[in-house]
């Protein structure tokens, strides 16, 4: 496995094409993580033909997404991601028609995110016993933020005098403003004065460099294993950050600002109504 690793990693390494896909990436204003998987997949594909993508057919091309598909058994997501650096390859970088390339539409399935219950929450949040993990999931449950936003946090983002975050270049290469509770802020004092974070608020073992997104994810998982909830991701706060706040009344607009949600429709993705709040409901009936 490592061997392929290396190798995959070596292919295309200086090749001139490899630089005019990054190079075009770039002018696109891609974000670094869509970058590397876009190059990812180009090396990926040349490893597998032993040919440079730019030699292959379509029909060759669209012989690797159906493999991904039937033998990789890989999700429908991650085909159409393969597929979308597979055109941005041809059509923008070697200005190439490829139409006919294409993965078999996926079948409509209506899917609601997962969220924590505010106990679950509590207990979570007392199963993290190291200041700086604590503060990191406060962060990631009490702002509604993605983990590669979390992690990339620098100390002036936190703007407390007037309670808000700052989240600069985040999904879609978007600046926004979200919310700074006073527990929060509370937290991340006290977590400043144990750790000094310089340049970023949640450092990796190297201090000049943020925690790695894997890393924070790992820390999740121990502490909800610690906490013996058997499911849900570090992702899964910042559902339950949306659904707590709609279920309290918050303006979905507002939350979709705080979010940083491109429409309102995803952000309605994230309303679960809990057996407590469904309990509370009043019937028209019950006011006759």
């Amino acid at each position: 496995m490592k061997s392929a690793g290396k190798n995959r990693r070596s292919s295309m390494n200086t090749t001139p094409l490899r630089q005019r896909t990054i190079d075009t990436l770039k002018l696109g204003h891609y974000s670094e993580r869509t970058i590397k998987a876009y190059i990812d997949w180009l090396v990926r594909i040349s490893l597998h033909y032993n040919r440079s993508p730019e030699k292959l057919t379509e029909a060759e091309v669209q012989a690797f997404l159906l493999h991904l598909i039937e033998e990789k058994k890989l999700a429908w997501a991650t085909v159409n991601q393969a597929l979308a650096s597979f055109r941005f390859l041809y059509e923008k970088v070697l200005h190439q028609e490829r139409g006919g390339l294409r993965v078999p539409a996926r079948r409509k399935v209506t899917r609601r995110a997962f969220a924590f219950s505010k106990e679950q929450i509590g207990t979570l949040l007392a199963a993290a016993q190291n200041p700086k993990h604590r503060a990191l999931i406060m962060c990631v449950y009490g702002a509604g933020l993605r983990v590669s936003e979390v992690v990339r946090l620098r100390p002036e983002h936190i703007e407390s005098s007037r309670h808000l975050i700052r989240v600069e270049q985040a999904k879609g290469c978007k600046d926004r403003y979200t919310t700074l509770s006073d527990r929060l802020l509370v937290e991340l004092r006290s977590y400043y004065r144990c750790f000094h974070p310089g340049e970023w608020l949640f450092f990796g073992r190297d201090p000049s460099t943020p925690m790695p997104i894997g890393s924070a994810q790992k820390i999740f998982y121990l502490i909800r294993n610690r906490a013996g909830i058997p499911k849900g991701s570090l992702h899964t706060l910042r559902h339950s950050f949306a659904t707590h706040m709609l279920e309290s009344g918050a303006d979905i607009f507002e939350l979709k600002r705080m979010l940083g949600h491109a429409s309102v429709k995803t952000t309605a993705g994230y309303i679960h109504i809990s057996k407590e709040h469904l309990c509370s409901i009043v019937s028209p009936l019950d006011e006759l």
